[in-house]
């Protein structure tokens, strides 16, 4: 372990040699004022080893919740490759991209490439050098000087909406300026072999009265994973570009070859491109992106970025958008380093799930039409319903709503609740965890969706198998295979308990998730009064975990279907052993039993820490820190928690140590630094931690109280808790209610730099061989969520 954060501390220092080198923002980009967007630096999480030693971040410029960002184009990307990476050395184009995440592909991009001289339309030989210290990043605006091929510079600026770039180049000495629009190139498939390659039919089309360049991109790299049921044969990524300068010339590049004086296309590696007279040193471009049509691009060009609009005007518009979400934490005892880490945390988490509907409609690749109502995509629900939703709901609860709409739409339109989805569902990952986001969102009070068709969704999910569930493994990104959702729910779990390790592929993991997931179905159940099957799910989760808990060695274990036990090492997604034991977030107090009570439970976790089993790159073990708490032992959770805030989150571009996953990993940092975390997300409560700051104020979007104002006085070198207060009264136990939240006021820690007794029974106590009275009024705490 020592040796690893050596080696991040020295990542960290050369990345913040690199980052303190950048161009300062210029006074017409930094309006509004805000603190908090200044301290957003969207480098952090962009460097990295390897695709799974990184953030999977990149530098883009849009809105919260954008339909696309907008970014530097250095790689051509791809699953486990971003379009941006900090090591490059060159520019290629600005980039419209839909990738949600490192390990996702991406779908209907289109890419801007500014030129001068001989038009390059080849990725290989567009690309102009850069340098970081050339570069301004911020979350709206993004500018950088690239060296033309044939001299001179050319000034590249940035900025967005949720549908449209705004782009402008100033050329300074250099030859005739151009600018190409790339619509298709060869695709990746997977990411086990760049070779692999498809190569996607697109369009093009040249205007030069209307000054427009215009067509469609029909890639998308996870069609290959894609439900067989829902192939969404006519998706495409729609776009169109218009110029405030005339064309001097145009053409088109097919397969790499140019054909000037051409104003249409179609086919495989193709674009378009615009030159100018050599007077023109500055040209401004705004281009659309539409999942419809190129005249809803169009529509979305003049809806939201107008003729006439600025490229300041655009980049104000955004960094107000992000000011009004961002300004609603206030931080006091925060160093530079500790701001920039948590704003631009907060800014990754509200960044998915994604709009895809275009001002009222949206088009759907589970029955290849175009609806009316609203929709999101984006949804990576089995790393973000363990916090990063529980996040949402407390600073977006404005887009839960349509969020989960969304997901019932996709449940009427293509018969399941999504999974994965990226444009359409995907099959990645295990378990149905939208049970729980829906679930979640009723408990803590979100309306404006249909209850009964979420009802009627999650009680599919838990009740009805997938196609030829007793035969199809569902391996990871298995090809040619219907929806996933719980394989294996007929072959073994119904009947016994847990999912067969000789039918399904990680099977141990299924089988906790399942259990989990059919909790969060008897919270809802219980919400709609549907007594009889709140009592079943309710039954089922709280048995069927301990159905693989093997009492010889003390941990989850995979089983065949006949029973027997398939190995420790067998049935894990994303983890071992030592995390899925773990993994009973929804009746903590029922493993602690099975591990023989507080102090042995206790002593487990201490192996898991001191022996190096933690993975915090990883979200299975994200609440692990916090279940010292449930066990009468909240000192060390203190400690813990301090120790991987420091070791796996920085201001670096090498500043998340695992895959963002569309917020979660920076979730667990924001609640983690605000004291508490959402153990259980559909209990309806939190585990109290170690607040980071002295003191912190927060405006709850739907809180009737004015704030929230967290004081923690010297917490910033003292991590351990005294004692806490809310509003005055004694909270004797480590557990936090929603709603206590909500209601604003002051929830006051007293602050120690030694280990206290608060939330510390089981450590205090000489004969902790069960659960303490202490222990105990937690554990009633952390099951309440009906009284909620």
């Amino acid at each position: 372990m020592a040796s690893s954060y050596s080696t991040r501390s020295l990542l960290l220092l050369c990345g913040l040699i690199s980052l303190t080198t950048q161009k300062d923002v210029p006074d017409a980009f930094r309006y509004p004022p805000s603190e908090a967007v200044d301290n957003v630096n969207p480098l952090i999480g962009n460097g990295g080893d390897s695709p799974n030693g990184s953030g999977g971040m990149i530098p883009s410029v849009s809105p919260p919740f954008a339909m696309t960002r907008w970014v530097a184009q250095t790689s051509e990307n791809y699953v486990s490759v971003t379009p941006y990476n900090y090591t490059a050395t060159s520019i290629h184009g600005f980039q419209a991209t839909h990738q949600p995440a490192i390990w996702m592909g991406e779908s209907g991009q289109v890419v801007i490439s500014p030129g001068a001289g001989q038009v390059q339309p080849k990725f290989d030989d567009r690309g102009m050098s850069f340098t970081h210290e050339n570069e301004v990043i911020t979350a709206s605006y993004y500018s950088v000087n690239l060296n033309a091929i044939e001299g001179g510079q050319i000034l590249a600026e940035q900025s967005s909406t949720s549908r449209v770039g705004h782009l402008r180049f100033t050329f300074t000495d250099t030859r005739r300026p151009y600018v190409l629009i790339e619509a298709t190139r060869a695709s990746v498939l997977g990411s086990s072999d760049p070779r692999n390659l498809t190569y996607p039919h697109g369009s093009i089309f040249i205007n030069p009265e209307t000054r427009e360049i215009f067509g469609n991109n029909p890639e998308r790299q996870d069609f290959i994973i894609a439900p067989v049921s829902t192939p969404a044969k006519h998706w495409s990524g729609y776009f169109c570009a218009r110029f405030d300068q005339p064309f001097a010339s145009w053409g088109v590049s097919k397969n790499n070859t140019l054909f000037d004086g051409q104003t249409s296309g179609n086919g495989t590696l193709l674009s378009g491109y615009a030159t100018f007279s050599p007077e023109v040193v500055e040209v401004s471009i705004r281009i659309g992106v539409s999942f419809i049509s190129v005249e809803q691009a169009r529509k979305n060009l003049d809806m939201e970025i107008p003729d006439g609009n600025m490229l300041e005007d655009t980049a104000a518009a955004t960094r107000s958008a992000w000011a009004e979400r961002l300004e609603l934490i206030k931080i006091k005892g925060a160093s530079k380093d500790q701001l920039q880490t948590f704003y631009t945390a907060f800014f990754h988490t509200l960044q998915y799930p994604y709009e895809q509907s275009e001002y009222g409609q949206y088009y759907s690749g589970y029955d290849d039409a175009v609806h009316r109502g609203v929709s999101y995509t984006g949804y990576s629900n089995w790393d973000t319903y363990r916090a990063e939703w529980a996040w949402l709901i407390l600073f977006a609860p404005d887009k839960i709503p349509g969020m989960i709409q969304s997901m019932l739409q996709d449940y009427k339109e293509g018969g399941r609740l999504p999974m994965w989805k990226n444009i359409i569902e995907t099959n990645i990952m295990v378990g149905t965890h939208a049970d729980s986001l829906i679930a979640e969102g009723v408990l803590k009070g979100m309306t404006g969706f249909d209850l009964e068709t979420a009802w009627e969704a999650v009680y599919s999910d838990a009740t009805v198998p997938p196609v030829n569930d007793t035969t199809t493994v569902y391996f990871d990104r298995q090809e040619n295979v219907d929806y996933e959702v719980r394989a294996g729910l007929t072959s073994a779990y119904e009947e016994k308990g847990w999912v067969a390790d000789d039918i399904h592929s990680e099977s141990a993991s299924r089988t906790l998730d399942y259990s989990y997931a059919d909790f969060a179905v008897s919270v809802l159940a219980g919400f709609l009064n549907k007594s009889e099957e709140e009592l079943f799910f309710r039954e089922r989760s709280l048995r069927n975990p301990f159905t693989i808990f093997n009492p010889l060695t003390g941990f989850m274990e995979a089983r065949n279907a006949s029973g027997a036990w398939a190995g420790p090492d067998n049935g894990w997604t994303e983890g071992d052993k030592w995390a899925y034991t773990f993994d009973v977030v929804h009746d903590t107090p029922g493993l602690i039993a099975h591990k023989g009570g507080n102090a042995t439970f206790v002593k487990f976790l201490d192996e898991h820490f001191d022996d190096g089993h933690n993975d915090h790159t990883n979200e299975p073990s994200h609440h692990i820190p916090y279940l010292y708490s449930l066990a009468g032992a909240a000192s060390k959770s203190q400690s813990r928690i301090r120790q991987i805030a420091e070791s796996d989150y920085n201001a670096s571009v090498n500043g998340l140590s695992g895959n963002e996953d569309c917020g979660q990993m920076s979730a667990w940092y924001l609640f983690s630094a605000l004291g508490f975390y959402p153990v259980n997300p559909v209990s309806g409560s939190y585990v109290v931690g170690s607040p980071f700051f002295d003191e912190v104020e927060i405006k709850f979007p739907l809180s009737n109280a004015t704030s929230l104002k967290i004081i923690s006085e010297g917490a910033p070198s003292k991590p351990f808790v005294n004692s806490l207060t809310i509003n005055g009264a004694d909270i004797p136990s480590p557990i936090i209610l929603h709603n206590q939240l909500l209601d604003g006021g002051r929830l006051e820690f007293i602050m120690s730099n030694e280990p206290q007794t608060w939330g510390s029974s089981t450590l205090c106590s000489k004969n902790n061989t069960g659960l303490t009275a202490g222990q105990d009024r937690s554990a009633q705490y952390y099951i309440a969520h009906l009284e909620l």
